[in-house]
């Protein structure tokens, strides 16, 4: 195991790890100029295409708009939308992924209440499919921008999670969709940190790609359905009851079983 580990050596590996705790110590602002400059690029990118779609709305009191923090922030948001998602179905359909993709590639806490403005904006089928879409985009986006400029700023924020990840990702590499899919449909490990960590430790795309699109379908699913009766939910916590969390823990069992049974096989 240790030399699987050792021999990630191509940065991905025990001497990244070592060289991000090291980075950790010195108490500099993980990232250089360069990066944070093409940081802000990306950011710049979502703010002009939301200003382009906001230029061809019809001119109106727009000071509803912000991101959703609470139930009653989505409800406000859900009632001023529902007229405009009929009007202008593009312009809503364009502005809702550029801000959802926009949240999951920088990590910013509240997709939930996104998704269940998918549900209550659009039905079950139309809000899964939207969901699913502009999550695994955004996930995507995630992954390439930490490739590459994400290494210091996981090394300073989770660098015992990233071992840890790091070792089972070493262990499971022969079957690594099926622990992949785990993560995704159980609450192992955050999705924000699976997406900003799996280039560090050299989770490839194709398998990132699938295990997030198959994997947020069960999840997306609960959400959006939600979302279709707004009014009764009292808290985020309502998503969840138990028969969703068991199917979930479910699904997550069947589809990391091949994988723990491929293990047990080995000499």
């Amino acid at each position: 195991m240790d030399a699987k580990v050792a021999s990630l050596n191509d940065g991905n590996g025990a001497r990244g790890v070592i060289e991000g705790k090291k980075e950790v110590k010195s108490g500099k602002f993980p990232l250089t100029l360069w990066e944070v400059t093409m940081a802000c690029g990306v950011v710049l990118g979502f703010v002009l295409g939301l200003i382009g779609i906001y230029l061809t709305m019809p001119a109106s009191d727009y000071s509803f708009l912000k991101l959703p923090r609470s139930l009653q922030d989505l409800q406000i948001l859900k009632v001023n939308l529902e007229s405009y998602t009929s009007d202008y179905t593009i312009q809503v359909l364009v502005g809702y992924s550029l801000v959802y993709i926009f949240m999951q590639t920088f990590m910013i806490p509240g997709t939930v209440f996104m998704s269940l403005l998918a549900g209550a904006l659009f039905g079950v089928f139309k809000g899964v499919a939207l969901v699913v879409f502009t999550a695994t985009t955004g996930a995507s986006s995630c992954y390439f921008l930490s490739k590459l400029i994400g290494r210091p700023l996981v090394f300073s924020l989770w660098p015992d999670k990233l071992t840890f990840f790091q070792n089972q990702v070493a262990k499971r590499r022969e079957r690594l969709l099926n622990y992949m899919l785990f993560l995704r449909v159980t609450p192992t490990l955050p999705n924000t940190f699976i997406n900003v960590a799996s280039p560090i430790v050299d989770v490839p795309y194709h398998i990132f790609f699938l295990a997030t699109f198959i994997g947020i379908i069960p999840a997306a699913f609960v959400t959006v359905r939600a979302g279709i009766a707004l009014g009764d939910l009292q808290s985020v916590g309502d998503l969840y009851d138990f028969q969703s969390i068991v199917t979930l823990f479910l699904i997550g069992v069947v589809s990391v079983t091949p994988a723990l049974l491929g293990n047990k096989g080995k000499p």
